[in-house]
């Protein structure tokens, strides 16, 4: 099993120069090879692997020799990033893209090797830095295998330590099974009729980010009082963030250690966010976040994740005698009486149940 520690670091002065400079460097090997790749296909129909590229920044380095100060792991790794970007391109996802120093988020990966990396009382230790102070408390287990030095567009630093043959505690066993349903006015129904309720984050925050955008935009780009401003919008959006991630996993933690099998619907965000109406909310909302949470602790501590299909009409089936009820294709009927069994359902609830239920019968089946 393999898990991540992630710590703030709070750099030096020449620490930071390199960091900036090993960003810098990271970028150009990318950006150089994609391009190249770009080109060469064109013109000559010939697709440069990882090893061909690799060998060709033995060379680049000759010419550039700049590109000799940050740590070699890292610049490998671009190539590496570069080739995963290409596989997934003919495997269904979009062409590879050049990174832009613009982007406010910078990162690196390096790897572990003969003790180059770790973590000591009060500095972590990372290669060409060197010791880097923290102050997170956290200790971490299994053996090394790399580390992604990033910086966020606040300006804070951080450091994720990959860890492999990690022992995860295990959960008390438990046979409870439950339905979830997911929406905007609440973030989740289960089908005990438990309700978990929408905090809104970015909502909450729409007018003080308003003030500061309506700021930032009065200020001349690049200059000092602009990014002072930009400062303070990158802050916000980050509070917004973590406000979200914080309720995500407690929730998620909460689910995970009380019920041993979890049924949900695999919805399509991409697709739900054309709603120009809805898309803000659904935004907000992070669906996709939380069912990426619940499927690595299912897998963590052996509980089960049942995905349902998204054209499953949950909403529209009698969950006490399995009618399909052509009003509740209506998103505004929130309950409602089946004419067939005389029972009264409440929308939400109703959806989780017949999610539960279509969950168990594909466990059966499988």
């Amino acid at each position: 099993m393999e898990k991540a520690y992630k710590f703030r670091i709070y750099p030096n002065k020449t620490q930071v120069q390199l960091l900036r400079k090993t960003f810098g460097c990271v970028r150009k090997v990318y950006n150089y090879f994609l391009d190249r790749r770009m080109k060469l296909y064109d013109a000559e129909k010939i697709t440069l692997g990882f090893y061909d590229c690799s060998k060709e920044l033995t060379a680049l380095k000759v010419e550039l020799p700049y590109l000799k100060e940050p740590d070699k792991c890292a610049l490998q790794n671009a190539l590496k990033d570069l080739d995963a970007a290409y596989k997934n391109f003919f495997n269904g996802v979009g062409f590879p893209k050049f990174k832009s120093k613009k982007n406010r988020r910078q990162s690196y990966r390096t790897n572990f090797t003969s003790g180059n990396i770790a973590v000591l009382d009060n500095h972590i230790k990372l290669p060409k830095l060197g010791k880097v102070r923290f102050r997170d408390k956290q200790e971490i287990q299994g053996r090394i295998l790399n580390a992604t030095i990033s910086q966020t567009p606040s300006g804070k630093y951080f450091v994720s330590i990959c860890c492999t043959d990690i022992e995860i505690p295990k959960l008390q066993r438990t046979d409870k099974v439950v339905g979830i349903d997911l929406g905007l006015k609440d973030f989740a129904i289960t089908s005990d009729g438990e309700k978990f309720s929408n905090p809104k984050y970015l909502k909450q925050s729409l007018q003080k980010l308003a003030k500061l955008q309506r700021g930032l935009s009065r200020k001349t780009k690049g200059g000092f009082r602009w990014n002072r401003n930009r400062i303070k919008v990158a802050k916000l959006y980050e509070y917004v963030t973590n406000q979200r991630r914080d309720y995500l996993n407690k929730l998620s933690t909460a689910l995970i250690k009380s019920y041993g099998i979890i049924c949900l619907e695999d919805l399509q965000v991409k697709n739900l966010v054309q709603n120009h109406k809805l898309a803000q909310a659904i935004a907000d909302v992070s669906w996709s976040e939380f069912v990426r949470l619940l499927d690595y602790k299912s897998q963590w501590y052996g509980r089960k994740l049942i995905k349902i299909d998204k054209f499953f009409a949950s909403s529209q089936i009698g969950s006490h005698c399995g009618s399909k009820i052509p009003i509740t294709k209506d998103l505004s009927v929130r309950e409602w009486t089946c004419p067939h069994c005389g029972t009264h359902h409440d929308r939400d609830v109703n959806a989780a149940i017949n999610i539960l239920n279509e969950g168990l019968r594909i466990l059966n089946e499988n």
